[in-house]
C-alpha cells in the first residue's frame, strides 16, 4: 500500500472542502427568493436604497415597477403579478383588501408624504409660495389628480389658496409624480407640485428652489403598503413587509423627509 504525501492529502482536503461548499450553495440559494413590488413613483428613490439593504440582509430580491398608485390599482385588478403594493395613499390598499386582492390585516402606514412646490431655477420659489399668487409663470406641473395622491394634494392646495381657477389653464399633467418632476427638471414647466423626497434626497444637494407646503392646505398623504393576494404564500413578500416595518427601513424613509 502506497503512502500519500502531505501535498496530495492537502490537495484532496481542499477538493473535499470545495465539494462540500458547492453542495451547500444550492440549499442557500433555495432560501432566497424574489418578490414583485409595485412602488408609488414618489417613493422610488427611498425604495431603491431599501431594496438593496433588504437584499443584503435577507438574500431576497425585490423586482420593482414604479408608477402611479391609481394605475397600479387598475393593473392589479386586471391580474398583474404584483405581490406587494407600496402605495402613495391609504385608500387603495384598503380597496384591494375589500375586493379580495389584498390580504386582510397585512396593510400598514410606512410613511406620511410631504408636498412641495418646486422649480429647477434657484430663487424662483420663495419660502411662502407667493410665486403662485404672482402668476408670473406659464406652466405648473402636477401628477394626474385622478390617479396620483400628490397630484390631488396639489389641486387641494391651489383651491385652499383660492388660486385654482386662475392657475388651472397653466396646469400640465403628468401620468405620475415622476413625470411631473421631469416636466419641471427639463424646463417644460417652471413650477410643479412634487414630493419632498424627490427634490431633497439625503445624498444629493437640492437643485433649484422649493416651498414646503403647509400640511393644513391638503389632506394628509398617508402612504400604506399592503401584501397582495398573489404574494400571500411567498416568503420573500412576507419578509419585505416585515423589513419595511423595521428600524433600518424607517431610517431610510425618515432621511428622505417623510413623516413616520
Amino acid at each position: 500500500m502506497s503512502v500519500l504525501s502531505w501535498g496530495v492529502l492537502r490537495r484532496r482536503g481542499v477538493l473535499a472542502c470545495l465539494v462540500s461548499a458547492l453542495g451547500v450553495l444550492p440549499s442557500m440559494a433555495a432560501l432566497a427568493g424574489e418578490v414583485q413590488v409595485a412602488v408609488a413613483a414618489n417613493f422610488a428613490g427611498p425604495f431603491q436604497k431599501i431594496a438593496a439593504e433588504f437584499a443584503a440582509q435577507t438574500g431576497h430580491k425585490a423586482v420593482v415597477a414604479t408608477g402611479s398608485t391609481g394605475k397600479f390599482y387598475t393593473q392589479i385588478q386586471q391580474g398583474a403579478p404584483f405581490e406587494v403594493l407600496i402605495a402613495a395613499d391609504d385608500e387603495t390598499p384598503q380597496k384591494l383588501i375589500a375586493e379580495g386582492l389584498g390580504v386582510k390585516g397585512e396593510a400598514f402606514t410606512y410613511a406620511i408624504g410631504k408636498l412641495v412646490l418646486w422649480s429647477a431655477k434657484p430663487g424662483l420659489v420663495d419660502d411662502q409660495g407667493a410665486v403662485l399668487k404672482k402668476g408670473s409663470f406659464e406652466h405648473l406641473a402636477l401628477a394626474n389628480p385622478k390617479v396620483a395622491p400628490y397630484g390631488a394634494a396639489g389641486v387641494e392646495t391651489l383651491k385652499a389658496l383660492g388660486l385654482y381657477e386662475a392657475v388651472a389653464p397653466k396646469i400640465v399633467q403628468g401620468d405620475n409624480i415622476a413625470q411631473a418632476q421631469q416636466f419641471v427638471a427639463t424646463g417644460n414647466a417652471e413650477l410643479g407640485f412634487v414630493a419632498l423626497a424627490q427634490v431633497a434626497p439625503p445624498d444629493k444637494p437640492v437643485v433649484g428652489s422649493y416651498w414646503l407646503v403647509p400640511p393644513k392646505l391638503y389632506t394628509p398623504i398617508q402612504q400604506d403598503a399592503v401584501l397582495l393576494s398573489k404574494g400571500a404564500a411567498n416568503p420573500a413578500a412576507k419578509a419585505l413587509m416585515a423589513y419595511l416595518r423595521g428600524d433600518a427601513a424607517k431610517a431610510v424613509i425618515k432621511s428622505y423627509g417623510y413623516g413616520l
